[in-house]
């Protein structure tokens, strides 16, 4: 029986280049880095979680697969034992935007030249956005996915700069081609709107976040309309 992946992990795997030394941060049950070792896409991967039930979830997975040998386990917080030359392709997919942040903080060498980072942010990916352009990170490309109602998005990152950011595109991202980004700009204007009449009904109204909650809405309205 084959190993299928959910569309939010394809999505993750989809962008994994051919013969990447892959570590997968958070692996929980491995299914990514066992699935990409099935296809042919990588010949080894590093699988890597916090806790030791995850792991030992990873290490059911890769044995009932028969890729056992072909992954390396670390109990490890974030990147904390991974080497720079072990891995030039880093996945953390399935945490917060802001946790992906602090994994990246306290491994700065994910940020050197031919390093790539698929990061897949479940919340703060407006945070997640503004610290990558902070840190000389440069996001290529993203990749939306959709499973039952949600949407997910993977942000395909690699060294370099770009100009500064507007609000509506650290909330956002950049415009692009994905089947899925109307629906994904509908998403973020109803969290941006909903947060902004919140704002508008307090009693001590936040005249800077409201500001920046307009202009985010309008940059959104206009990307919608642009497609």
């Amino acid at each position: 029986m084959g190993l299928h992946l959910t569309p939010r992990l394809l999505s993750a795997a989809q962008q994994v280049p051919h013969g990447a030394k892959l570590a997968d941060i958070g692996t929980d049950h491995a299914y990514l880095p066992v699935w990409l070792l099935l296809k042919g896409v990588i010949d080894g991967a590093i699988a890597a979680d916090l806790r030791e039930g995850p792991l030992r979830r990873a290490q059911e997975t890769a044995r009932q697969y028969g890729v056992w040998q072909q992954i390396s386990f670390r109990l490890c917080d974030g990147l904390s034992a991974i080497c720079p030359e072990e891995a030039d392709t880093i996945v953390i997919a399935g945490m917060g935007g802001d946790t992906i942040a602090s994994i990246l903080h306290g491994a700065p060498w994910t940020g050197q030249k031919g390093k790539q980072l698929l990061l897949q942010p479940m919340t703060a990916q407006m945070h997640l956005r503004k610290w990558l352009w902070e840190h000389g990170c440069r996001i290529d490309r993203e990749c939306i996915s959709q499973e039952g109602k949600r949407l997910y998005t993977v942000l395909c990152v690699t060294a370099g700069t770009t100009p500064v950011p507007s609000p509506g595109v650290l909330w956002a991202g950049q415009q692009s081609g994905d089947p899925l980004r109307g629906a994904y700009l509908d998403l973020m204007m109803e969290k941006a709107r909903h947060i902004l009449d919140g704002q508008h009904s307090a009693r001590k109204k936040d005249g800077g976040l409201v500001e920046e909650l307009e202009q985010i809405v309008y940059e959104l309205e206009q990307m919608r309309k642009e497609l």
